[in-house]
């Protein structure tokens, strides 16, 4: 019995998918340079995720709390790549991959309190290996769903053997009631599709003021508790 490699779970999941078959012969002839790739995007999700934890610790030692509640990671699956890169109209290869798309490594930050979120964010982007790339504040300009994060895209270098790279990784730093809310709407989304009944869209307003709320007591709390 022959054991299921990466590559062979990789087509299995395109061939589910809604990639047509021009992209999924290119995965299959370029499958090695794909998965080199997505190993460096990896590496570079890695490389950002110790930073903010060496940050998290040293908040700690000068203020004696740790503003990070939890660091999650993503790495988009190729089949989501190959249809990202169809639906924007944009060419199926490796360099299109790197150039274009800026969502393949993520890494998702849930904070204690609002002010954390602009801590971290500022001093991760002090630091002199960090490139900016974009800046997207939805806490202080919500969505009109009134999602609130804030989202960066920055590139960090990774060292090869023989060379350094740079990758690019999206960061998405919320509070633990913005996470709430949102993965509680996406699930919603999710199974009901893209629209929802005017009803649930309107108490999914309401949550999210509610939410915001939230944060705005609990940093009067933490204003008042001197933290």
């Amino acid at each position: 019995m022959f054991a299921v490699t990466k590559e062979d779970k990789m087509y299995r999941e395109m061939l589910m998918s809604n990639v047509d078959e021009k992209a999924l012969e290119w995965a299959q002839r370029r499958g090695m340079d794909v998965q080199h790739l997505m190993t460096y995007y990896s590496c570079a999700m890695r490389e950002v995720e110790t930073k903010l934890r060496v940050l998290d610790a040293e908040f700690s030692l000068m203020h004696d709390r740790n503003p990070i509640n939890s660091i999650k990671t993503r790495l988009k699956s190729i089949p989501s790549i190959m249809e990202k890169l169809q639906r924007k109209g944009l060419n199926i290869s490796v360099s299109s991959i790197e150039q274009e798309l800026n969502d393949i490594a993520g890494v998702r930050v849930i904070c204690s309190f609002t002010q954390d979120v602009y801590k971290l964010a500022d001093a991760l982007l002090a630091q002199d290996d960090i490139t900016l790339v974009a800046y997207k504040d939805y806490i202080k300009n919500p969505k009109p769903n009134e999602y609130r994060s804030l989202h960066l895209i920055v590139e960090v270098p990774i060292f090869l053997e023989k060379e350094k790279r740079k990758m690019k990784v999206e960061i998405q730093l919320r509070t633990i009631a913005m996470d709430c809310w949102a993965s509680l709407e996406h699930q919603l989304r999710y199974k009901k599709g893209k629209h929802l009944p005017e009803m649930t869209e309107q108490e999914l307003l309401t949550c999210a003021k509610l939410s915001m709320e939230l944060d705005e007591r609990m940093d009067g709390l933490r204003k008042e508790a001197s933290i």
